[in-house]
């Protein structure tokens, strides 16, 4: 980060916003947008069940990220990423040892100086989050249209969307779209999963499981692609404990999801293939962009129009034929050249500070064939282990997608950063100069009123 930044005041703010904000190129960014909490219910006005989003929030042909699919090969998420036993390919053991017993060491002295955000209480919330447990066939307990003595259910595809999304919606998924496989989106799903696997796909029509490979029907080539919110309060005190809780409980909360869909696709006589572990099956941003649910960004992670950054993302096969979704241009992705805040706060500079994204890769944790802001992996999970001994997620937290949009000029800022990309510095400027994106105490946070899961359940993507 530069040292001698200057930070805008807020009477430089408004002494620009009377200049700026009376262009006309801001004035027709600034369409109003409906409030969420007036959404009292109603039915879908799209036959898919798709949710009327943000006016300027546009379906295009292809992603805001330039992909190469000759370049791209299927991934091995065992050996690649840092994950697991991933780090040690690129650290060694030895430094993958040390790491932990200083995560160790620290975590231990932390809990006895009783530092803030480090306690005992935030330790123990922390451990508190016991999943269901994942598996890529489900739990098979729902009982089959055969074992019912009725025929399986039979739609539409865009019946099929309308229901799964109103089904996930339901469970407690945010946001809910759809991709298909062909050819080239195959190169989005592991060939190796997280626990040394093959996913093979197979003309067989039923999946299977065996000690060494899952197996993927081809007709299983429908992917549904789902996210669920983190406490945008709660990540404010990354790399603390009670931050990382917030992201523990998002995959607690998926696994739960992702278990009531299979039971739910199955119930009506089709498979449902999904997650064994975190993050298996595929690349779980990429399919989010193919499924128009947001835009790669500057984290290299996925940005959605309505939740920023701060969603996790779960996926899931069928069989069962569903309308699909496009990806999406928000200005995402051009707002994120020009506003490098998340790099700038980034503890371990693990973050691209160029101005544009490139194709040339940082090592093998990233997948070839797309340009992207590709991000160092390896300091980034050295400071997780060594200094936070947590996860961290400041880039998450100070991102400007972050803010809920409680006041109008939220969504003002929003469609301004879509449609006058020559704005997204002053927008930037503006973000700093009401402080948004800033660290927060973490024993405050005991004492917040927050409502369920610490987040506004209300979906800010429905108009009146």
């Amino acid at each position: 980060m530069e040292g001698n930044k200057k930070r805008l005041s807020r009477r430089d703010f408004f002494r620009l916003a009377g200049i700026g904000i009376g262009s006309a190129a801001v004035v027709s960014a600034a369409k109003p947008m409906a409030n969420p909490s007036d959404f009292k219910g109603g039915t879908f006005s799209d036959p898919a069940g798709r949710p009327n989003r943000p006016w300027w929030v546009k379906t295009v042909d292809e992603p805001t990220t330039e992909i190469d699919w000759d370049v791209m090969e299927r991934y091995n998420e065992r050996t690649g990423t840092v994950r697991g036993p991933g780090m040690a390919g690129y650290v060694g053991d030895d430094e993958v040892d040390r790491l932990s017993d200083v995560a160790k060491q620290n975590e231990k002295q932390r809990m006895l100086d009783d530092v803030d955000g480090y306690t005992l209480k935030d330790q123990a919330l922390k451990s508190s989050h016991v999943g269901v447990g994942r598996s890529f066939l489900g739990p098979q307990k729902a009982k089959t249209p055969e074992d019912r003595g009725v025929p399986k259910w039979e739609g539409s595809p865009e019946e099929a969307a309308r229901i799964i999304r109103a089904a996930m919606r339901h469970m407690g998924a945010s946001s809910v779209g759809f991709m298909e496989l062909d050819d080239n989106t195959r190169k989005l799903v592991y060939g190796v999963d997280p626990d040394g696997k093959d996913v093979i796909f197979t003309d067989d029509p039923i999946a299977e499981e065996t000690e060494d490979a899952r197996m993927v029907p081809n007709a299983a080539k429908y992917v549904i692609v789902y996210t669920v919110q983190m406490s945008t309060e709660t990540m404010r005190r990354a790399p603390t404990p009670l931050a990382s809780q917030t992201t523990t409980l998002a995959y607690k909360r998926g696994e739960t999801i992702q278990a009531s869909l299979q039971e739910f696709l199955r119930g009506l006589g089709y498979q449902c293939l999904a997650e064994s572990s975190t993050n298996a099956l595929g690349i779980a941003p990429a399919m989010a962009v193919m499924a128009g649910l947001g835009e790669m960004s500057r984290l290299n992670r996925l940005i959605t129009p309505e939740f920023g950054p701060m969603v996790r993302v779960f996926k899931a096969f069928t069989d069962l034929p569903v309308a699909v979704d496009k990806p999406i241009d928000a200005g995402i992705m051009e707002f994120c050249k020009r506003c490098k805040k998340c790099a700038e706060a980034c503890p371990s500079e693990s973050l691209s500070f160029e101005d544009e994204p490139t194709w040339e890769t940082r090592g093998g944790w990233n997948n070839p064939g797309h340009k992207a802001y590709f991000e160092d992996a390896v300091t980034c999970r050295a400071f997780w282990r060594e200094q936070a001994g947590t996860n961290c997620g400041i880039c998450f937290a100070v991102c400007p997608f972050t803010k809920k949009d409680k006041a109008w000029v939220h969504e003002w800022v929003k469609a301004g950063a879509s449609t006058a990309p020559v704005l997204d510095s002053f927008f930037r400027s503006m973000d700093d100069a009401f402080g948004y994106g800033t660290q927060a105490n973490s024993e405050e946070w005991w004492s917040l009123d927050l409502p369920e899961y610490g987040i506004d359940s209300n979906q800010p993507v429905m108009e009146a």
